[in-house]
């Protein structure tokens, strides 16, 4: 069994236990870890997440952060200045993440999300080197009603995370679903 099957099978049992309704925002975040090389191969079967979300009885919405840096970029008057000096897009990345968190917010927020619903995001790796993910997980997780399933190309070890392997990771309260599961 390939390696995503085994992280779907594992996913499908998680999904599938009772929820705790009393935990706090940052035990709502589940974590999907796998291998950086199993990208393309896990975003190919993303609608297999959602089917088994939704044969447990919850709504699912997916949230593709794929593009949003090079939206946003595009939004930016002064866009062409950032790219004769990218050092200076160093001053324009908090407001990056705080319209990245307000984006997916809203959604948290909408009336369709209940306390049995998912938020999925993918494309986190797309954000490496502009946003760490443990910033975005903190600013969403006084939102989440549900739970917020983050698809996480990288490594999970004594609940430290590393995104795409990346020598520095952070420690973090959200549950690990990964293949050893």
């Amino acid at each position: 069994m390939s390696r995503i099957n085994k992280l779907l099978r594992a996913f499908e049992r998680f999904v599938g236990l009772p929820w705790e309704s009393n935990l706090a925002g940052p035990q709502r975040v589940w974590f999907v870890v796998y291998d950086k090389t199993d990208e393309r191969r896990l975003r190919a079967r993303l609608t297999e997440f959602e089917i088994s979300t939704k044969q447990t009885g919850h709504p699912y919405i997916l949230i593709d952060l794929t593009n949003t840096f090079a939206q946003w970029m595009a939004e930016q008057e002064y866009r062409e200045s950032y790219f004769e000096d990218p050092s200076a897009l160093d001053l324009l990345l908090p407001e990056f993440e705080a319209s990245l968190v307000e984006r997916i917010r809203r959604v948290l927020s909408s009336p369709e999300v209940t306390a049995d619903s998912v938020v999925a995001l993918s494309g986190i790796a797309c954000l490496f080197g502009f946003v760490k993910v443990s910033s975005i997980i903190q600013g969403l997780a006084p939102h989440i009603r549900g739970r917020l399933l983050v698809f996480f190309p990288g490594e999970h070890e004594n609940n430290n995370y590393r995104l795409l392997d990346a020598r520095d990771g952070w420690n973090y309260m959200a549950v690990p679903i990964t293949v050893h599961d």
